[in-house]
Protein backbone atom coordinates (compact mmCIF):
# COMPACT_ATOMS: atom_id res chain seq x y z
CA UNK A 1 0.00 0.00 0.00
CA UNK A 2 1.66 3.39 -1.04
CA UNK A 3 2.28 5.71 2.00
CA UNK A 4 1.87 9.26 1.55
CA UNK A 5 2.66 12.16 3.69
CA UNK A 6 -0.10 14.11 4.43
CA UNK A 7 -0.64 17.64 6.07
CA UNK A 8 2.49 18.84 5.73
CA UNK A 9 3.48 22.12 8.11
CA UNK A 10 1.40 25.42 6.66
CA UNK A 11 3.03 27.49 9.05
CA UNK A 12 6.91 27.59 10.32
CA UNK A 13 6.86 27.21 14.36
CA UNK A 14 3.33 25.89 14.56
CA UNK A 15 2.17 22.53 15.70
CA UNK A 16 2.48 21.35 12.52
CA UNK A 17 6.36 20.84 13.42
CA UNK A 18 5.46 18.17 15.23
CA UNK A 19 3.85 15.96 13.00
CA UNK A 20 7.10 14.83 11.43
CA UNK A 21 6.73 11.12 12.80
CA UNK A 22 3.24 10.98 11.43
CA UNK A 23 2.54 9.20 8.29
CA UNK A 24 -0.36 8.52 6.90
CA UNK A 25 -1.97 6.09 4.18
CA UNK A 26 -4.71 5.85 1.66
CA UNK A 27 -6.97 2.69 2.42
CA UNK A 28 -8.21 1.14 -1.15
CA UNK A 29 -11.58 0.93 -2.91
CA UNK A 30 -12.71 2.76 0.53
CA UNK A 31 -16.41 3.08 -0.77
CA UNK A 32 -18.30 2.19 -3.86
CA UNK A 33 -21.70 2.48 -5.62
CA UNK A 34 -21.79 -1.24 -7.48
CA UNK A 35 -24.32 -2.52 -4.76
CA UNK A 36 -26.88 -0.06 -5.53
CA UNK A 37 -26.18 -0.26 -9.01
CA UNK A 38 -26.75 -4.28 -8.86
CA UNK A 39 -30.20 -3.92 -7.04
CA UNK A 40 -31.01 -1.15 -9.23
CA UNK A 41 -31.12 -3.41 -12.00
CA UNK A 42 -32.87 -6.50 -10.37
CA UNK A 43 -35.39 -4.04 -9.00
CA UNK A 44 -37.22 -1.25 -10.27
CA UNK A 45 -39.55 -0.82 -7.06
CA UNK A 46 -40.45 3.03 -6.77
CA UNK A 47 -41.95 4.48 -3.73
CA UNK A 48 -43.00 7.39 -5.22
CA UNK A 49 -42.27 11.32 -3.76
CA UNK A 50 -41.14 11.62 -0.34
CA UNK A 51 -43.92 13.64 0.82
CA UNK A 52 -46.27 10.29 -0.67
CA UNK A 53 -43.83 8.00 1.62
CA UNK A 54 -44.34 10.37 4.61
CA UNK A 55 -48.21 9.82 4.32
CA UNK A 56 -47.57 5.81 3.23
CA UNK A 57 -45.99 6.07 6.99
CA UNK A 58 -48.13 7.56 8.81
CA UNK A 59 -51.01 5.38 7.85
CA UNK A 60 -48.98 2.22 8.36
CA UNK A 61 -48.52 2.70 11.86
CA UNK A 62 -51.60 5.00 12.55
CA UNK A 63 -50.60 8.15 13.37
CA UNK A 64 -53.12 10.85 13.83
CA UNK A 65 -53.47 14.02 12.15
CA UNK A 66 -52.89 17.02 14.10
CA UNK A 67 -50.95 17.62 17.26
CA UNK A 68 -52.31 16.48 20.64
CA UNK A 69 -50.25 16.68 24.33
CA UNK A 70 -51.81 13.56 25.26
CA UNK A 71 -51.09 11.33 22.08
CA UNK A 72 -53.54 8.64 20.96
CA UNK A 73 -52.36 5.31 22.73
CA UNK A 74 -50.93 2.41 20.90
CA UNK A 75 -51.12 -0.22 23.56
CA UNK A 76 -53.48 -2.45 21.74
CA UNK A 77 -51.01 -2.75 19.45
CA UNK A 78 -48.47 -4.63 21.93
CA UNK A 79 -50.57 -7.85 21.80
CA UNK A 80 -49.35 -8.32 18.06
CA UNK A 81 -45.81 -7.59 18.46
CA UNK A 82 -44.51 -11.21 16.75
CA UNK A 83 -41.68 -13.63 17.94
CA UNK A 84 -38.33 -13.75 15.95
CA UNK A 85 -39.34 -17.17 14.88
CA UNK A 86 -42.49 -15.74 13.50
CA UNK A 87 -40.62 -13.68 10.96
CA UNK A 88 -39.62 -14.71 7.74
CA UNK A 89 -36.01 -14.02 6.56
CA UNK A 90 -35.63 -10.96 3.88
CA UNK A 91 -33.12 -10.34 1.01
CA UNK A 92 -31.68 -7.16 0.33
CA UNK A 93 -33.60 -6.85 -2.92
CA UNK A 94 -36.99 -6.98 -0.84
CA UNK A 95 -36.54 -3.80 0.62
CA UNK A 96 -34.55 -1.78 -1.98
CA UNK A 97 -36.88 0.98 -3.18
CA UNK A 98 -35.87 4.42 -4.82
CA UNK A 99 -37.86 8.02 -4.29
CA UNK A 100 -37.95 11.23 -5.81
CA UNK A 101 -37.41 14.87 -4.80
CA UNK A 102 -39.48 16.61 -7.96
CA UNK A 103 -37.56 19.63 -7.60
CA UNK A 104 -37.99 20.63 -11.20
CA UNK A 105 -41.80 20.90 -11.20
CA UNK A 106 -42.50 21.98 -8.00
CA UNK A 107 -41.63 25.45 -7.68
CA UNK A 108 -42.72 25.68 -3.73
CA UNK A 109 -40.98 22.27 -2.60
CA UNK A 110 -37.91 23.80 -4.76
CA UNK A 111 -37.68 26.72 -2.40
CA UNK A 112 -37.21 25.20 0.26
CA UNK A 113 -34.38 23.23 -0.48
CA UNK A 114 -32.23 26.21 -1.28
CA UNK A 115 -29.84 28.12 0.93
CA UNK A 116 -28.93 31.88 0.23
CA UNK A 117 -25.80 31.17 -2.37
CA UNK A 118 -28.48 29.35 -5.12
CA UNK A 119 -27.25 25.84 -4.07
CA UNK A 120 -28.86 22.74 -2.30
CA UNK A 121 -29.76 23.15 1.41
CA UNK A 122 -27.35 20.01 2.29
CA UNK A 123 -29.64 19.79 6.07
CA UNK A 124 -32.86 19.43 4.32
CA UNK A 125 -31.52 16.76 2.39
CA UNK A 126 -30.54 15.41 5.69
CA UNK A 127 -34.21 15.42 7.03
CA UNK A 128 -35.10 13.73 4.25
CA UNK A 129 -32.46 11.11 4.12
CA UNK A 130 -33.64 10.22 7.64
CA UNK A 131 -37.06 9.57 6.86
CA UNK A 132 -36.39 7.59 3.82
CA UNK A 133 -34.42 5.20 6.33
CA UNK A 134 -37.72 4.82 8.47
CA UNK A 135 -39.68 3.56 5.35
CA UNK A 136 -36.56 0.87 4.46
CA UNK A 137 -37.21 0.00 7.94
CA UNK A 138 -41.10 -0.61 7.02
CA UNK A 139 -39.95 -2.27 3.74
CA UNK A 140 -37.73 -4.66 5.30
CA UNK A 141 -40.17 -5.94 8.11
CA UNK A 142 -42.49 -7.77 7.31
CA UNK A 143 -45.06 -9.75 9.50
CA UNK A 144 -47.15 -12.01 7.70
CA UNK A 145 -49.50 -12.98 10.73
CA UNK A 146 -50.32 -9.33 11.49
CA UNK A 147 -54.23 -8.56 10.11
CA UNK A 148 -54.46 -6.29 7.59
CA UNK A 149 -57.02 -3.64 9.87
CA UNK A 150 -53.96 -3.81 12.45
CA UNK A 151 -51.48 -0.76 12.34
CA UNK A 152 -47.53 -2.10 11.99
CA UNK A 153 -46.97 -2.84 15.73
CA UNK A 154 -43.38 -0.76 15.58
CA UNK A 155 -41.71 2.10 16.19
CA UNK A 156 -38.37 2.91 14.32
CA UNK A 157 -35.85 5.07 15.75
CA UNK A 158 -32.33 6.39 14.26
CA UNK A 159 -29.37 5.18 16.59
CA UNK A 160 -26.78 5.94 15.03
CA UNK A 161 -25.70 7.99 11.68
CA UNK A 162 -22.22 5.89 10.93
CA UNK A 163 -20.75 7.85 7.56
CA UNK A 164 -22.59 10.19 5.13
CA UNK A 165 -19.94 10.98 2.48
CA UNK A 166 -20.39 13.61 -0.36
CA UNK A 167 -19.06 14.19 -3.53
CA UNK A 168 -19.74 16.24 -6.47
CA UNK A 169 -21.90 18.51 -4.29
CA UNK A 170 -21.09 21.32 -5.88
CA UNK A 171 -22.29 20.26 -9.14
CA UNK A 172 -25.90 19.40 -7.40
CA UNK A 173 -28.37 21.61 -9.34
CA UNK A 174 -31.64 22.63 -7.57
CA UNK A 175 -33.54 22.74 -10.76
CA UNK A 176 -33.41 19.24 -11.37
CA UNK A 177 -34.99 15.99 -9.14
CA UNK A 178 -33.07 13.85 -7.18
CA UNK A 179 -33.52 10.41 -6.94
CA UNK A 180 -32.49 8.31 -3.11
CA UNK A 181 -32.14 4.76 -3.13
CA UNK A 182 -31.66 2.20 -0.82
CA UNK A 183 -31.74 -1.00 1.30
CA UNK A 184 -31.06 -2.64 4.64
CA UNK A 185 -28.21 -4.26 4.49
CA UNK A 186 -27.87 -5.86 8.10
CA UNK A 187 -30.20 -6.90 10.13
CA UNK A 188 -29.23 -7.92 14.13
CA UNK A 189 -32.29 -9.00 16.42
CA UNK A 190 -33.64 -5.36 16.63
CA UNK A 191 -30.98 -3.10 14.71
CA UNK A 192 -30.84 -2.52 11.11
CA UNK A 193 -27.83 -1.30 8.90
CA UNK A 194 -29.39 1.03 6.31
CA UNK A 195 -27.28 1.90 2.86
CA UNK A 196 -28.55 4.61 1.20
CA UNK A 197 -27.47 6.52 -1.80
CA UNK A 198 -28.32 9.85 -2.80
CA UNK A 199 -28.04 10.84 -7.12
CA UNK A 200 -29.13 13.61 -9.64
CA UNK A 201 -29.60 12.96 -13.72
CA UNK A 202 -27.83 15.61 -15.54
CA UNK A 203 -27.30 15.62 -19.22
CA UNK A 204 -28.56 11.87 -19.19
CA UNK A 205 -26.42 10.73 -16.47
CA UNK A 206 -26.55 10.16 -12.96
CA UNK A 207 -24.47 12.41 -10.81
CA UNK A 208 -23.56 10.76 -7.77
CA UNK A 209 -23.89 12.38 -4.47
CA UNK A 210 -23.28 10.56 -1.39
CA UNK A 211 -23.49 7.15 -0.17
CA UNK A 212 -25.03 6.85 3.80
CA UNK A 213 -24.70 4.31 6.62
CA UNK A 214 -28.17 4.59 8.83
CA UNK A 215 -27.69 2.56 11.88
CA UNK A 216 -31.68 1.98 13.14
CA UNK A 217 -33.44 -0.10 15.87
CA UNK A 218 -36.80 -1.67 16.24
CA UNK A 219 -38.93 -0.26 19.16
CA UNK A 220 -42.33 -1.94 20.51
CA UNK A 221 -45.68 0.04 19.73
CA UNK A 222 -45.31 1.93 22.84
CA UNK A 223 -41.60 2.55 22.31
CA UNK A 224 -40.73 1.21 25.68
CA UNK A 225 -39.39 -1.98 24.91
CA UNK A 226 -37.53 -3.81 21.97
CA UNK A 227 -38.92 -5.49 18.74
CA UNK A 228 -37.50 -8.52 17.27
CA UNK A 229 -37.07 -7.92 13.07
CA UNK A 230 -36.58 -10.18 9.93
CA UNK A 231 -33.11 -11.65 9.70
CA UNK A 232 -31.32 -11.01 6.36
CA UNK A 233 -31.04 -14.18 3.69
CA UNK A 234 -28.64 -12.66 1.30
CA UNK A 235 -30.24 -14.01 -2.46
CA UNK A 236 -26.95 -13.87 -4.02
CA UNK A 237 -23.22 -13.55 -3.87
CA UNK A 238 -23.19 -9.31 -4.26
CA UNK A 239 -25.92 -9.72 -1.51
CA UNK A 240 -23.70 -12.04 0.61
CA UNK A 241 -20.54 -10.09 -0.08
CA UNK A 242 -22.41 -6.63 0.91
CA UNK A 243 -23.68 -8.66 4.42
CA UNK A 244 -20.25 -9.74 5.34
CA UNK A 245 -18.69 -6.10 5.07
CA UNK A 246 -21.72 -4.85 6.72
CA UNK A 247 -21.27 -7.54 9.61
CA UNK A 248 -17.72 -6.36 10.02
CA UNK A 249 -18.68 -2.48 10.50
CA UNK A 250 -20.95 -3.75 12.59
CA UNK A 251 -17.86 -5.24 14.93
CA UNK A 252 -15.99 -1.68 14.39
CA UNK A 253 -19.05 0.07 15.79
CA UNK A 254 -18.90 -2.27 19.27
CA UNK A 255 -14.93 -1.87 19.85
CA UNK A 256 -15.08 2.03 18.48
CA UNK A 257 -17.24 2.88 21.77
CA UNK A 258 -14.05 2.02 24.24
CA UNK A 259 -11.44 3.74 22.40
CA UNK A 260 -12.82 7.58 22.79
CA UNK A 261 -10.25 9.79 23.74
CA UNK A 262 -12.67 10.95 26.49
CA UNK A 263 -12.93 7.16 27.94
CA UNK A 264 -9.14 5.91 27.03
CA UNK A 265 -5.88 7.89 27.61
CA UNK A 266 -4.45 9.57 23.96
CA UNK A 267 -2.15 7.30 21.98
CA UNK A 268 1.84 7.63 22.72
CA UNK A 269 2.03 9.99 19.71
CA UNK A 270 -1.05 11.88 20.54
CA UNK A 271 0.83 12.70 24.06
CA UNK A 272 3.53 14.07 22.25
CA UNK A 273 1.45 16.28 20.19
CA UNK A 274 -0.62 17.53 23.22
CA UNK A 275 3.11 18.59 24.82
CA UNK A 276 3.74 20.15 21.63
CA UNK A 277 0.85 22.21 21.51
CA UNK A 278 1.22 23.03 25.07
CA UNK A 279 4.95 23.85 23.99
CA UNK A 280 3.99 25.98 21.12
CA UNK A 281 1.25 28.29 23.26
CA UNK A 282 3.58 28.89 26.59
CA UNK A 283 6.04 31.70 26.23
CA UNK A 284 9.66 30.42 26.58
CA UNK A 285 10.85 32.77 29.42
CA UNK A 286 7.77 32.69 31.84
CA UNK A 287 6.75 30.79 34.62
CA UNK A 288 3.48 32.21 34.71
CA UNK A 289 0.89 29.24 34.94
CA UNK A 290 -1.54 30.76 33.25
CA UNK A 291 -0.09 32.60 30.74
CA UNK A 292 -0.57 31.51 27.03
CA UNK A 293 0.59 33.14 23.66
CA UNK A 294 -1.08 32.30 20.25
CA UNK A 295 1.11 32.36 17.08
CA UNK A 296 0.49 33.66 14.17
CA UNK A 297 -2.58 32.36 11.81
CA UNK A 298 -4.09 30.95 14.58
CA UNK A 299 -7.02 30.99 16.72
CA UNK A 300 -7.91 29.84 20.08
CA UNK A 301 -10.54 27.04 20.31
CA UNK A 302 -12.75 29.16 22.77
CA UNK A 303 -13.16 31.65 20.52
CA UNK A 304 -14.74 29.07 17.32
CA UNK A 305 -17.45 28.35 18.62
CA UNK A 306 -21.57 29.20 17.92
CA UNK A 307 -24.23 28.40 19.88
CA UNK A 308 -28.31 28.94 19.23
CA UNK A 309 -31.28 27.66 20.76
CA UNK A 310 -34.50 26.92 19.52
CA UNK A 311 -38.00 25.94 20.35
CA UNK A 312 -38.90 22.74 17.99
CA UNK A 313 -42.51 23.16 17.86
CA UNK A 314 -44.84 20.07 17.12
CA UNK A 315 -45.06 20.12 13.04
CA UNK A 316 -41.19 18.79 13.51
CA UNK A 317 -42.24 15.84 15.46
CA UNK A 318 -42.38 12.40 14.11
CA UNK A 319 -45.04 9.32 14.58
CA UNK A 320 -44.21 8.87 18.35
CA UNK A 321 -44.86 12.48 19.47
CA UNK A 322 -40.81 13.40 19.72
CA UNK A 323 -38.95 15.80 17.56
CA UNK A 324 -38.27 14.23 14.55
CA UNK A 325 -34.28 13.27 14.20
CA UNK A 326 -33.58 14.37 10.65
CA UNK A 327 -34.55 17.87 11.94
CA UNK A 328 -32.44 17.72 14.68
CA UNK A 329 -29.41 16.75 11.88
CA UNK A 330 -30.78 19.67 9.64
CA UNK A 331 -30.39 22.53 12.56
CA UNK A 332 -26.86 20.85 13.28
CA UNK A 333 -25.36 20.73 9.37
CA UNK A 334 -26.55 24.46 8.81
CA UNK A 335 -25.43 25.82 12.17
CA UNK A 336 -21.70 24.00 11.74
CA UNK A 337 -21.92 25.66 7.83
CA UNK A 338 -22.68 29.02 9.49
CA UNK A 339 -19.37 28.34 12.14
CA UNK A 340 -17.60 27.12 9.29
CA UNK A 341 -18.12 30.16 7.13
CA UNK A 342 -17.53 32.64 9.65
CA UNK A 343 -14.60 30.74 10.77
CA UNK A 344 -12.97 30.84 6.92
CA UNK A 345 -14.96 33.93 5.87
CA UNK A 346 -15.73 32.28 2.70
CA UNK A 347 -17.69 29.72 1.85
CA UNK A 348 -16.98 25.88 2.88
CA UNK A 349 -17.75 22.62 1.23
CA UNK A 350 -19.11 20.04 3.39
CA UNK A 351 -17.34 16.60 2.46
CA UNK A 352 -18.34 14.10 5.22
CA UNK A 353 -20.59 13.87 7.86
CA UNK A 354 -19.53 11.36 10.48
CA UNK A 355 -20.69 9.25 13.78
CA UNK A 356 -23.95 11.14 14.65
CA UNK A 357 -25.09 9.13 17.52
CA UNK A 358 -28.49 9.74 18.82
CA UNK A 359 -28.06 9.65 22.56
CA UNK A 360 -31.83 10.92 23.88
CA UNK A 361 -34.94 11.76 22.10
CA UNK A 362 -35.72 15.47 21.70
CA UNK A 363 -39.69 16.62 23.55
CA UNK A 364 -41.70 18.45 21.87
CA UNK A 365 -41.93 20.43 25.11
CA UNK A 366 -38.43 20.95 25.46
CA UNK A 367 -35.59 23.41 23.64
CA UNK A 368 -33.00 22.43 21.93
CA UNK A 369 -29.60 23.81 22.74
CA UNK A 370 -26.54 23.51 19.81
CA UNK A 371 -23.20 24.54 19.99
CA UNK A 372 -20.95 23.95 16.49
CA UNK A 373 -17.32 24.00 17.76
CA UNK A 374 -14.14 23.71 15.55
CA UNK A 375 -12.01 21.28 17.18
CA UNK A 376 -9.39 20.92 14.56
CA UNK A 377 -7.77 22.32 11.19
CA UNK A 378 -5.67 20.90 8.60
CA UNK A 379 -4.39 23.30 5.42
CA UNK A 380 -7.58 24.05 3.33
CA UNK A 381 -9.97 21.54 5.61
CA UNK A 382 -11.95 22.44 8.90
CA UNK A 383 -13.02 19.78 11.38
CA UNK A 384 -16.67 20.74 13.64
CA UNK A 385 -18.22 19.00 16.22
CA UNK A 386 -21.67 20.09 16.80
CA UNK A 387 -23.17 19.50 20.57
CA UNK A 388 -27.32 18.80 20.93
CA UNK A 389 -28.80 19.79 24.54
CA UNK A 390 -32.05 19.07 25.37
CA UNK A 391 -32.89 21.90 27.90
CA UNK A 392 -35.98 21.66 30.13
CA UNK A 393 -37.59 24.96 30.63
CA UNK A 394 -39.39 23.25 34.44
CA UNK A 395 -36.62 21.56 35.96
CA UNK A 396 -33.83 23.83 34.44
CA UNK A 397 -31.72 20.48 33.82
CA UNK A 398 -30.11 19.83 30.38
CA UNK A 399 -29.01 16.70 28.61
CA UNK A 400 -27.03 15.68 26.04
CA UNK A 401 -28.76 14.41 22.87
CA UNK A 402 -26.95 14.00 20.18
CA UNK A 403 -23.14 14.63 18.97
CA UNK A 404 -22.09 15.74 15.13
CA UNK A 405 -18.76 15.14 13.55
CA UNK A 406 -18.55 17.76 10.12
CA UNK A 407 -15.78 18.01 7.95
CA UNK A 408 -15.50 21.06 5.23
CA UNK A 409 -13.07 21.81 2.94
CA UNK A 410 -12.28 25.36 1.77
CA UNK A 411 -10.59 26.94 -1.49
CA UNK A 412 -7.80 28.64 0.61
CA UNK A 413 -5.33 27.64 3.69
CA UNK A 414 -7.49 27.99 6.88
CA UNK A 415 -6.09 29.56 10.46
CA UNK A 416 -4.82 27.01 12.71
CA UNK A 417 -7.38 26.12 15.70
CA UNK A 418 -5.10 25.78 18.85
CA UNK A 419 -6.47 24.73 22.14
CA UNK A 420 -6.52 26.37 25.85
CA UNK A 421 -7.03 24.01 27.94
CA UNK A 422 -6.40 20.35 28.89
CA UNK A 423 -9.95 19.44 27.92
CA UNK A 424 -10.16 21.61 24.67
CA UNK A 425 -6.67 19.33 23.99
CA UNK A 426 -8.64 16.03 24.28
CA UNK A 427 -11.00 17.62 21.46
CA UNK A 428 -8.90 18.68 19.28
CA UNK A 429 -7.46 14.92 19.58
CA UNK A 430 -10.63 13.68 19.24
CA UNK A 431 -11.16 16.32 16.21
CA UNK A 432 -8.21 15.03 14.36
CA UNK A 433 -9.00 11.05 14.47
CA UNK A 434 -12.40 12.26 13.34
CA UNK A 435 -10.71 14.37 10.65
CA UNK A 436 -8.53 11.39 9.55
CA UNK A 437 -11.05 8.84 9.54
CA UNK A 438 -13.15 11.57 7.19
CA UNK A 439 -10.51 11.76 4.65
CA UNK A 440 -9.85 7.72 4.52
CA UNK A 441 -6.38 8.18 6.25
CA UNK A 442 -4.54 5.60 8.93
CA UNK A 443 -2.01 6.63 11.02
CA UNK A 444 1.39 4.67 10.80
CA UNK A 445 3.14 5.06 13.98
CA UNK A 446 5.97 2.99 15.48
CA UNK A 447 5.22 0.36 18.00
CA UNK A 448 6.56 1.85 21.88
CA UNK A 449 9.50 1.09 22.49
CA UNK A 450 8.41 -0.38 26.10
CA UNK A 451 6.40 -3.29 25.67
CA UNK A 452 5.02 -2.87 29.47
CA UNK A 453 4.08 0.47 28.16
CA UNK A 454 0.13 0.44 26.50
CA UNK A 455 -0.52 3.87 26.83
CA UNK A 456 -0.15 4.55 23.09
CA UNK A 457 0.17 1.09 21.82
CA UNK A 458 -0.95 0.73 17.67
CA UNK A 459 -2.76 -3.01 17.42
CA UNK A 460 -3.72 -3.79 13.68
CA UNK A 461 -6.57 -4.57 13.23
Amino acid sequence: MQRVRGLRPMFPGTIWQYFGQTRLRLPYAVRHYEMGEFLKEQSDHYSGTMAEIVEKIRKRVGAEIGYHIVPKSRRHLLKHQPNPEQLPPRSMQDSYTTVTLPLSADEIIRERYINHLGRMRIGRLMEDMDMFAVWLCHRHVNVPELPEDVCLPYTFVTLLVDRIEFTNIVDLQVNKDLELSGFVSWAGRTSMEITMYVRQLLDGEYLNVTKALFLMVARNATNTGPAPVNKIKPANKMEQQCWEEADKRQEIRKTSKTESVFISPPLEHEQAIMYGLLKLTTPPDSFDLNKRILPPKCRWMADSQRTTIMNPFPENRNTHNTIFGGYVMRQAVELSFIMASIYIRGRPILKCISDISFMQPVQVTAFLEMTAHVVYTAQNYIQLMTVAQNWDAKSGENTTTNVFYLTYQTDSIVDEVLPGSYREMLWYIHGRRKFMTALNLQLDVPEPANEDCQVGKVTAK
